[in-house]
């Protein structure tokens, strides 16, 4: 028997073995995707009621109602100020923890702690923080700024930043840990060097480490646009469910809203494609903003 025959048959066994996990694959996240599009052209209240084919009804349905607009605008909102806030202030932090200041694995704990906290839990905390008589306002009146207290929870202007500030509280701390520990593996002898050339701590953070891990960063930076992104439904829901009016509702609030509060899944599902469609365009744009460039050695970054 020749090798390239041996080579084909064990090829072939090893293509079945894997099909298990197509098949799962298949089941789990193609079927999911492809029920989502279907259902999306029905008039459908739930599971107990018979569904009426519309096929482009619920499109027309969704794109003509401000509240999609409202949410499309605060999901971009929320994406636009998150993460070009979290992303680098986390690697920073990482950095300073990758330094192993004094007490640095105290401060490892504390960091990582809030994205531990589950959502209900943050729910509840922030709540009592940002009510009228919570602790941010009695801060507030403790200084004499008693003019700047609000309901941040019930204000239109400042229900979407509250929100937007707890996603930052969540995590920031957890992504610096990871910073830290990918930071760890890098080759100290670079830093070193770069130190030796004159470098500061400045410049050696960005321009000599940042580049070195610029390709985790990119997936760290997709990881958090997803989650800010698909996962802020929980949030709306404990604290303001997406009020006063439309202006803290997001694209999975609606989705949620629409399906389980308001029964109109043909509705919910559009809008479920519309935020699959954001998402893939969002990890093409961070795929492109941290495009690799050719790199350069640490004496070319210091001078």
């Amino acid at each position: 028997m020749s090798s390239s025959s041996i080579r084909a048959g064990t090829s072939s066994r090893i293509l079945w073995l894997t099909v298990p996990s197509l098949v799962w694959f298949a089941v789990f996240s193609v079927g999911p995707l492809v029920a989502m599009f279907v259902i999306a052209t029905l008039k459908w209240k739930g599971l107990l009621y018979e569904p009426t084919y519309i096929g482009l009804g619920n499109v027309t349905k969704v794109f003509g109602d401000p509240t999609f607009h409202a949410a499309v605008r605060n999901s971009l909102i929320q994406v636009a100020i998150a993460i070009p806030v979290m992303i680098p202030l986390a690697f920073m932090l990482g950095y300073h923890l990758n330094t192993k200041p004094r007490g640095y694995r105290i401060l490892s704990v504390f960091y990582f702690s809030p994205g531990l906290i589950s959502i209900s839990m943050t729910g509840m905390i922030f709540y009592g923080v940002l009510s009228p008589n919570g602790g941010v306002n009695g801060l507030l009146s403790a200084v004499g700024l008693d003019s700047a207290a609000t309901a941040w929870l019930a204000d239109p202007a400042t229900a979407l930043p509250a929100l937007i500030a707890i996603d930052l509280w969540r995590g920031v701390g957890w992504t610096a840990v990871l910073f830290a520990a990918r930071l760890a593996s890098l080759d100290g002898e670079v830093i070193e060097a770069a130190q030796m050339d004159g470098a500061g701590r400045f410049r050696t953070m960005w321009r000599i480490a940042f580049p070195m891990v610029k390709d985790y960063v990119r997936t760290l930076t997709m990881l958090q646009f997803l989650w800010t992104l698909f996962t802020s439904a929980a949030l709306v829901l404990l604290l303001t469910k997406g009020g006063p009016g439309t202006s803290s509702t997001t694209l999975s609030y609606l989705v949620y809203a629409k399906a389980f509060s308001q029964r109109d899944l043909g509705y919910s599902q559009v809008v479920g494609v519309v935020l699959l469609l954001v998402g893939i365009a969002g990890m093409f744009l961070i795929r492109a903003l941290f495009r690799t460039r050719k790199s350069r050695t640490p004496k070319e970054d210091t001078r």
